[in-house]
C-alpha cells in the first residue's frame, strides 16, 4: 500500500535550500520550535533529487501505477527557493526530458516575494503556480521582517504588482496567497486586504502548534490565534464563510463531516447502482498513508510524507548511490504507532473523521500518549450540533460542497 502510495503521489515537494532571505518570527524553522534538522545555509544536492526523480520514474513502469496521463506537481519549498534558482532549472531540464512518459508534469512554488522581481519571467515562462505568503496589509505583515529587522511587506507588494501589471492573465490564473494568523492581523483583516487589492481569496493557516521549545511556550501562546475563533469574532463571519468556502473553517469542518457521516454521499457510480461495499477497519486516527498526498526532500535529502511534520520522523534517506527507503520498515514504523492509539480510537466517536495526523501528538514517542481529539459520546453530539446548524445557516452549503467538492 505504501509503495503504491509513493507512485501515485500527487505531488513530489524538494527543499531546494534551508537559507532565507527573511527572519521571521513565527517561522516553522526559527526560535520558537525545535523538530527540524539545523539550518546551516544549505543548498539541496541536485543529484540527489535527480537521483530520487530517477528512482520514481522507474516505479512508473510498475504494475503499482494507477496514475497513468494525471498531473504530478513539483514543488519547491525553503527556506526561499527563489535563492537557489540553478537547481530548479536542472530539475525542469530533466523533466522535459521525460514528458509523456506516463504523468503530466505542473511546477509550484511556495514563496515570501522578494526575489519575484528578479525572477518573473523564469516563473511565468514554466507556467508556475505561485503561492505567495502575505499576512495582510504593513501592520498585518509585520512579523515577516528582513535580516535587518524591516518589515518586507513594501518590497513584496511593490514586485506582486509589477507581475500582475507584467502578466495580468497569468497573475489571474496561477497566483494565490498564502497567510499566516497571529495576534497582529485577524480572517477579516486578512481577507479584505488580498480580497480589495489582488481580487483573490486567501489560504489562512494557524501556527504550528507541534515541536515548540518548552521555554518559548508562552511567547507561541502570546502570538497563536484559533482560525475558527477568529473567524467568529469577524463583525462580517457570515460573508467570509461563503466567501472564503473551503479556506474557511467551518466550511471545511462541514465538508468533512458530509464526507464521512452522510448516508446520500456516493464515491461512485457502481456505489450508487450496487450499495456501499462493508466499511474496512478504520486506521487510527486521521493520518493520511505515507505519501499519499505528497512526498517531501529535505535539504538533507531526508525523505518525509510531507513538510509540516517534525524531520526526526524522516521515512527514508537519498544517499550518495542509492536510495534508503524500506516500504516493510515504514509500514512496522505506523503500525507501531498506531497500536499506542487504537484502543483509544476504536472508542472514539468521531473516527470516521478524525484529522488529527499522529505526528504531531506530543508524546508519540512515549510508552504510552493519548489525542486530545478524543470524542466521547457527548463531545461528538456536540460537534454533529455544530455542523448541522452551520448548514441550517447555510442551506446552500450543502449543494456547493457535493458539487464543487466531493464530485468535481
Amino acid at each position: 500500500m505504501i509503495k503504491c502510495s509513493l507512485v501515485n503521489t500527487p505531488q513530489i515537494t524538494f527543499e531546494v535550500t534551508d537559507a532565507c532571505n527573511l527572519n521571521c518570527f513565527y517561522c516553522g524553522y526559527g526560535s520558537l520550535y525545535n523538530d527540524y534538522d539545523k539550518r546551516e545555509n544549505k543548498k539541496l544536492d541536485v543529484n540527489k533529487a535527480l537521483r530520487f526523480l530517477e528512482y520514481f520514474v522507474e516505479l512508473w513502469d510498475s504494475s503499482f501505477n494507477k496514475s497513468i496521463n494525471n498531473l504530478l506537481y513539483l514543488s519547491f519549498y525553503g527556506g526561499e527557493p527563489l535563492l537557489n534558482i540553478p537547481f530548479i532549472d536542472a530539475i525542469i531540464a530533466y523533466t522535459n526530458k521525460i514528458k509523456g512518459k506516463s504523468r503530466k508534469i505542473a511546477y509550484s512554488m511556495t514563496t515570501n516575494g522578494v526575489l519575484l522581481d528578479k525572477y518573473i519571467d523564469f516563473l511565468v515562462s514554466n507556467d508556475f503556480r505561485l503561492l505567495v505568503s502575505l499576512d495582510g496589509d504593513e501592520f498585518c505583515n509585520s512579523y515577516r521582517i528582513n535580516k535587518n529587522g524591516q518589515n518586507s511587506f513594501k518590497k513584496v507588494t511593490e514586485n506582486i504588482e509589477r507581475l500582475k501589471i507584467r502578466f495580468p492573465e497569468y497573475f489571474a490564473n496561477r497566483v494565490n496567497f498564502n497567510a499566516v494568523l497571529h495576534n497582529r492581523n485577524s480572517v477579516a483583516t486578512i481577507y479584505d486586504f488580498i480580497r480589495k487589492k489582488y481580487n483573490k481569496v486567501p489560504r489562512i493557516g494557524a501556527l504550528n502548534d507541534a515541536g515548540i521549545r518548552p521555554e518559548m511556550k508562552a511567547k507561541f501562546l502570546k502570538i497563536y490565534q484559533n482560525p475558527v475563533d477568529g473567524l467568529m469574532r469577524s463583525e462580517n463571519y457570515g460573508e467570509l464563510e461563503t466567501e472564503m468556502f473551503l479556506s474557511s473553517p467551518t466550511y471545511h469542518s462541514a465538508t468533512v463531516f458530509l464526507m464521512q457521516y452522510s448516508e446520500f454521499k456516493y464515491e461512485s457510480y457502481n456505489e450508487l447502482l450496487y450499495g456501499k461495499p462493508e466499511k474496512s477497519n478504520i486506521y487510527p486516527t486521521g493520518t493520511c498513508l505515507p505519501f499519499s498526498k505528497k512526498v517531501f526532500i529535505t535539504v538533507n535529502g531526508k525523505i518525509l510524507p510531507c513538510e509540516s511534520i517534525g524531520h526526526q520522523f524522516a521515512l527514508g534517506v537519498i544517499k550518495k548511490d542509492s536510495i534508503d527507503l524500506d516500504f516493510e520498515a515504514i509500514a512496522q514504523k505506523y503500525n507501531h504507532y498506531f497500536s499506542k492509539l487504537d484502543a483509544q480510537c476504536s472508542v472514539c466517536y468521531n473516527s470516521k473523521s478524525c484529522m488529527q495526523c499522529i505526528f504531531n501528538l506530543k508524546d508519540i514517542n512515549q510508552k504510552k500518549c493519548g489525542c486530545d481529539g478524543f470524542m466521547n459520546y457527548e463531545r461528538f453530539q456536540e460537534y454533529k450540533t455544530a455542523q448541522l446548524r452551520f448548514l441550517e445557516r447555510h442551506p446552500e452549503a450543502y449543494s456547493r460542497i457535493m458539487n464543487d467538492v466531493i464530485y468535481r
